[in-house]
């Protein structure tokens, strides 16, 4: 397929500036593949669709507060370094992002909030990614705990406003547990402990993996020919007793929902030759679009992505390119909320 099957015409009002008050109260529209049918529902309706021995796969992990703002020494220069993933923890290592980027140069320091922390540019890895070195001497603990205080949480920039303190919470599953995405795995931020309760009672099993979120989930596609599209490789974890859960539920034929496609790419990328889930600690760069034959997920709930990126590609390989794009200009007249703070869809 090509990028430009993947336009639309997205008014910017449609792009939710904030999460609904309530996270299990924002909309939910259900396509049903099979029929055709398009439903307009509330999250919180989401129960109604699974039945015992059904199986929900969650991300668990957990953001941290990537976007960094430092000094530049000697100038004083305001820099914002964005932490993409730490390479070497004993060494304080990081793959960052720097803007603006042509005043950062190797072996310049940066100073963050009063030096409490400072860096050492090391090398250059792309037009805006530097390798940089913490120079920190503390515990490891004590470092992290910096960086939890003087981050913020990365709110994506096409969001258009400025971070605000509730997006902390806010901008976080409430089952996130394992640190380390630059971003939420948007889909989950919509179940609340009630919603998880109401399934638990009806004996839907929800078992997680987890997949670190980088940048590059995110990153515009510039290629017309979609097989020419890389993704960054993103760390993922699938634990055996997860592995378990979802393969009794396809032996019996029940229903395996990735909640987010980022669950969802990490399920594709541990498939066996039986066509059953391994468990599997690795790295994917695994590019989802149509057409695709789904090995493992036969549900899958997402939000409302922007128009050409690799999300609403992955979800058009799931609920068919046409159907999908039909959905797309009936949530866009019905006036869904779009990204991350958005609506959710529920595909069938």
């Amino acid at each position: 397929m090509k990028l430009s099957a993947f336009k639309l015409e997205l008014p910017e009002d449609r792009i939710a500036k904030y999460p609904v008050e309530n996270r299990d109260e924002s909309r939910l529209m259900v396509l049903h593949r099979d029929t055709g049918e398009i439903e307009h529902k509330i999250f919180k309706d989401i129960v109604g669709y699974f039945d015992e021995g059904d199986v929900m796969v969650n991300n668990d992990t957990k953001v941290f507060p990537a976007r960094l703002y430092g000094q530049k020494e000697k100038t004083g220069a305001q820099i914002e370094v964005f932490l993409l993933r730490e390479l070497n923890a004993e060494m304080h290592l990081w793959d960052v992002l720097v803007d603006p980027a042509r005043k950062i140069r190797v072996g310049n320091k940066l100073y963050f909030g009063e030096g409490e922390l400072v860096a050492e540019v090391i090398d250059n890895t792309t037009s805006r990614g530097r390798t940089i070195r913490f120079l920190y001497d503390g515990t490891d603990e004590e470092f992290y705990k910096t960086i939890d205080t003087l981050g913020e949480t990365p709110l994506p920039r096409t969001i258009p406003r400025e971070t605000e303190p509730e997006d902390r919470e806010r901008f976080q599953t409430i089952y996130a547990k394992n640190v380390g995405a630059v971003a939420a795995p948007v889909a989950g931020l919509h179940f609340t402990q009630q919603v998880l309760k109401r399934l638990e009672i009806k004996g839907v099993d929800v078992s997680p993996i987890t997949l670190h979120i980088g940048l590059g989930t995110f990153r515009p596609v510039d290629v017309e020919d979609l097989t020419k599209h890389k993704m960054d490789s993103e760390n993922y974890i699938i634990e055996e007793s997860t592995a378990q859960i979802v393969n009794r539920a396809l032996d019996n034929k029940k229903r395996v929902c990735s909640i987010g496609t980022t669950s969802m790419r990490a399920l594709e990328s541990s498939v066996s030759a039986s066509d059953r889930l391994k468990a599997n600690s690795a790295w994917t760069d695994k590019f989802i679009f149509p057409p695709y034959e789904f090995k493992i997920c036969n549900a899958l709930l997402t939000n409302f992505h922007l128009p050409e990126s690799t999300l609403l590609m992955q979800a058009a390989a799931f609920g068919g390119y046409d159907f999908m794009m039909e959905a797309y200009q009936v949530a866009i007249k019905e006036n869904y909320r779009f990204y991350s703070y958005g609506d959710a869809m529920l595909i069938l």
